[in-house]
C-alpha cells in the first residue's frame, strides 16, 4: 500500500472481498466461451452452475434459506464484476434474476412458500423466468390483460406475454396477472396478483425472439392457454400485487446500471490496450489526441455514473428514498456504458468491427440497457416530475 493510501474502512474491505470472489468465478470463462454463446445462443449452463456454486446466486437472499442476506450495494459490485470479464449481458443475466427477481417472495411470502422455493433458487436447481410486460401493455403494468379466474383450489390463467427472458431453460415462472379485470378496478393499480409456479409447457406456448444481443440468455413470447395455478403459489394478498412488484424496481435499477457500467469499462480497457499497442505512422495511436480524449472522457462519465449507482445503493440500503438516484443511475449507467463501447469499437478501426477483438459483441450487449427496464424518456420524466416539480407529462 502507497504510504500516503488512507486504510480502506471494514466496508471497502468487505466489497474487495466480494469482488475477488466473484472474480475467481467469472475469469474461468474466457473471451472465447462468451463468443461461442453469441453464436451458438446456448445458455451459459456452466458459467450458471458455476456462480451458483460459489454461493453467489443467493447474496441478497435470506441468512435463514441460504443466502447471504446482503444489500443492494453488496449486489451492485458482485454484478458489475461479473460485467467486466468478456460476458456482457449474457453473463449477468444468467444470474441477475435470481437476485431481485423473485424479491416478492422474500417480502410477501409466507414462511412455507420461502422454504419451499428460495433454496432451490439459491443453489441453482430452479431456474425461473419471469412474465411480466405485455405487447399491448409496455410499461403501462395496469394495462395488462392476462387473467387468472379463480376456480376451485387456485386459477385458470389465459393471455400472453413478451420479452419473457430464460423461458426456453426455466422451470419456473414468475407470472402477474389481472385477477379483476381493469374496468372493474376502483383504481387502475388495483386487481392484480402475482404467482410463482410451475413452467408447464403443456399449457404455456414458448417461442423465441431472435435479437441483437445477449443471445445466450433467451427473449420470448410465451402464450398461455387454460394455466391451472394452484391457490398456494400466489404470492401475498389477491389483487394487491402491483405494490410489491415496486419493491424491486430501485434494486433492478441499480444492478442494470452497475452491469453496463461493467460492460463499458471493460470496452474501455481493450481499446486503451490496442491504442497502446497498434502503431500507425511510426507512433502508437494511443498517442494521438484523437484517440486520447474521446477515451478519457469515456472514464470520466463510467466513474461518474459508478458513484451515483453507489450512491443510489446505499440510500436503497439504509431504507431511505432514492427513486431519483436509482432512476438516474439506469439511465447514466446505460450511457456511459453505451458511449463507452462504441468508442472501442471507433479506436479499433475496421478491426472493432471484427468479431475477433470482442468489442462489437460488447456493444450489442450493452445496447439493451437503455432500452429495459425503463426507458430514457420516462426517466426524464420522472425526474421532470419527482424532482424538478414540474406538470406530469404523460
Amino acid at each position: 500500500m502507497n504510504a500516503h493510501s488512507p486504510a480502506k474502512s471494514p466496508r471497502e474491505a468487505d466489497l474487495d472481498a466480494i469482488r475477488e470472489g466473484v472474480r475467481a468465478v467469472v475469469s474461468r470463462f474466457d473471451d472465447e466461451y462468451w463468443l461461442a454463446r453469441d453464436e451458438d445462443g446456448k445458455f451459459p449452463f456452466e458459467f450458471h452452475r458455476a456462480m451458483a456454486e460459489g454461493g453467489w446466486l443467493g447474496i441478497t437472499m435470506p441468512e435463514e434459506f441460504g443466502g447471504a442476506g446482503l444489500g443492494v450495494t453488496e449486489a451492485a459490485v458482485m454484478m458489475h464484476e461479473v460485467a467486466s470479464h468478456g460476458g456482457g449481458m449474457s453473463a449477468t443475466s444468467a444470474v441477475h434474476i435470481n437476485l431481485f427477481g423473485p424479491h416478492p417472495i422474500v417480502v410477501k411470502g409466507t414462511p412455507e412458500q420461502k422454504a419451499r422455493w428460495v433454496p432451490r433458487l439459491i443453489a441453482g436447481q430452479d431456474q425461473v423466468c419471469f412474465g411480466f410486460t405485455e405487447p399491448d401493455a409496455g410499461l403501462d403494468t395496469t394495462r395488462i390483460k392476462t387473467f387468472a379466474r379463480k376456480v376451485d383450489g387456485g386459477y385458470r390463467v389465459n393471455g400472453q406475454k413478451v420479452w419473457t427472458s430464460t423461458a426456453q431453460v426455466a422451470n419456473k415462472i414468475m407470472l402477474l396477472t389481472r385477477t379483476t379485470r381493469y374496468e372493474d378496478c376502483a383504481k387502475p393499480t388495483d386487481g392484480i396478483s402475482i404467482f410463482y409456479t410451475d413452467l408447464d409447457r403443456t399449457h404455456i406456448d414458448v417461442r423465441r425472439i431472435p435479437k441483437m444481443g445477449r443471445k445466450a440468455v433467451d427473449s420470448n413470447a410465451i402464450f398461455i392457454d387454460d394455466l391451472f395455478i394452484p391457490e398456494e403459489d400466489r404470492i401475498g394478498e389477491e389483487g394487491k400485487g402491483f405494490a410489491t412488484i415496486l419493491h424491486s424496481l430501485n434494486p433492478e435499477r441499480v444492478l442494470i446500471a452497475a452491469e453496463a457500467i461493467g460492460i463499458g469499462q471493460d470496452a474501455l480497457r481493450r481499446a486503451t490496450k490496442y491504442a497502446r499497442e497498434r502503431v500507425v505512422f511510426g507512433r502508437p495511436i494511443g498517442q494521438n489526441q484523437g484517440i486520447q480524449h474521446p477515451l478519457a472522457e469515456r472514464w470520466m462519465y463510467l466513474e461518474s455514473a459508478w458513484l451515483m449507482a453507489m450512491r443510489a445503493a446505499e440510500l436503497y440500503d439504509a431504507g431511505r428514498p432514492c427513486g431519483a438516484e436509482a432512476n438516474a443511475a439506469k439511465f447514466l449507467g446505460a450511457r456511459a456504458g453505451h458511449d463507452a463501447a462504441w468508442q472501442a469499437i471507433a479506436t479499433h478501426g475496421g478491426f472493432g468491427y471484427a468479431k475477433e477483438y470482442h468489442v462489437e459483441r460488447l456493444y450489442r450487449e450493452v445496447a439493451v440497457t437503455r432500452l429495459a427496464p425503463i426507458t430514457e424518456q420516462l426517466i426524464m420524466s420522472f425526474i421532470g416530475e419527482k424532482v424538478l416539480d414540474l406538470p406530469k407529462s404523460y
